[in-house]
């Protein structure tokens, strides 16, 4: 099973490595010390915090529409450029940018400006994965 180190479990969860150590350190994480005497996280348990901590939160009263797409980044809008039709907007969504292209009139409607909370909703029918190469 693979073990990361604390920077990098901190990294891939997009916290800091003090949060990581305190969590490991309440148990909260399982956590040991590898043969170069570092302390690591496994990575089945580094993975299921992960979906625990950026679980979707429950539907509001307001929120009464299925969706099929799982892939929500919730952040901040950083850029939107609009021209003639289509605008492009840039949302900066923790440590990840995600870029859109919409019609004007959507992004006028939605009120979208530098500053402003957005969802991007990504439903995509190819998603490529990659895996570093071993060492």
């Amino acid at each position: 099973m693979p073990q990361y180190r604390i920077s990098e479990a901190a990294a891939l969860l997009g916290v800091s490595d003090d949060t990581v150590r305190r969590w490991a350190d309440d148990g909260r994480l399982e956590a040991s010390v590898d043969a170069a005497g570092r302390k690591v996280v496994d990575g089945a348990d580094l993975a299921r915090h992960a979906q625990e901590l950026h679980a979707a939160p429950p539907a509001g009263p307001d929120d009464r529409v299925g969706r099929s797409a799982r892939n929500r980044f919730t952040g901040l809008v950083t850029r939107v450029v609009a021209d003639g039709v289509m605008a492009q907007v840039e949302l900066q969504c923790g440590p990840y940018r995600v870029v859109s292209l919409i019609s004007r009139e959507a992004a006028e409607e939605l009120g979208l400006e530098p500053g402003s909370l957005a969802t991007a909703v990504v439903k995509a029918t190819t998603v490529i994965i990659e895996t570093p190469k071993a060492v």
